[in-house]
């Protein structure tokens, strides 16, 4: 565990690609039970346990770019792909007996709740993904949701490893409202966690199309905003639905899907637990 900030970018790169990823006992738990049944299990409902769970995401997509033979020219980009390249038995002889976040954050309890809470943002924010690329028709709707459930992973892995930082950050926002999450770990940690993200994509060689739907700056491709929304309403409503910037989300993800704000409010209510607007909520 760090206790200090690391002095640069590089050496923050360096430290968690290297870190052996922990994973959630429930992930662990799940895909045990798989395996007593071993023979008649399919990929696709050990992809959709692992989708759980973004750093078991993360475990896997850099596996399998670890593991990459040269006459490999096609990226693997969603987790039901990976799967089926390493095959069901393999992969359950490779990924067993992980590290679990539980036992990594057992002496640092308010760490692990805000781990948690961002897993269940990404959680979220994939699901809004998905959604919506099933609305906007987008050719791979797996590989939009991966991006969304990994987009603010870096986070994830610092409270994993750098659990008192992270909760110095949390410090610093309490007691500067309005301070802004990229300004206050510059402040802790030295970066930003959009360029460790970014850096770490890459440290994993995880595949371009990856790196491009997690990367803001390409904000100007339809696909990339699908993330981007999503991870802003995911962020937002973790807040409660009545953030001030829910508004602004609604209006510009009903521009990018095409519907109106109140389809779009109806689409929302199937995927989180949304309270009734006051008017509504008059008998």
């Amino acid at each position: 565990m760090l206790q200090r900030p690391l002095p640069t970018l590089e050496s923050w790169v360096n430290y968690l690609s290297q870190a052996d990823i922990p994973v959630l006992k429930r992930t662990a738990r799940e895909l045990a039970r798989l395996r007593e049944n071993e023979d008649n299990v399919t990929g696709r409902q050990v992809a959709g346990i692992i989708l759980q769970d973004p750093l078991m995401t993360l475990r896997v997509l850099a596996y399998i770019e670890a593991t990459r033979r040269k006459s490999q020219t096609a990226d693997i980009t969603t987790i039901d792909r990976a799967v089926m390249m390493i095959g069901i038995t393999p992969f359950f002889a490779r990924f067993d007996g992980l590290p679990l976040v539980e036992d990594n954050l057992k002496t640092q309890p308010q760490a692990l709740i805000g781990l948690l809470r961002v897993i269940a943002r990404a959680r979220q924010a994939s699901m809004f993904a998905r959604d919506w690329a099933v609305q906007r028709h987008d050719l791979d709707i797996d590989e939009v949701t991966i991006a969304a459930l990994l987009h603010d992973s870096a986070e994830i892995l610092l409270w994993c490893f750098a659990p008192t930082l992270m909760l110095d950050i949390r410090a610093l926002q309490a007691e500067n409202p309005g301070m802004r999450s990229a300004a206050a770990q510059q402040a802790v940690l030295g970066i930003r966690g959009t360029e460790l993200q970014l850096a770490l994509a890459r440290a994993w060689h995880l595949p371009e199309l990856l790196l491009s739907l997690m990367d803001d700056a390409h904000a100007e491709h339809p696909r990339v905003r699908n993330v981007i929304h999503a991870v802003n309403l995911a962020r937002h409503s973790a807040n409660g639905w009545n953030d001030p910037a829910i508004p602004d989300d609604i209006t510009e993800i009903s521009k990018l899907l095409g519907i109106s704000g109140s389809s779009l409010m109806e689409r929302l209510r199937r995927l989180a637990d949304i309270p009734p607007a006051e008017d509504e909520a008059k008998p």
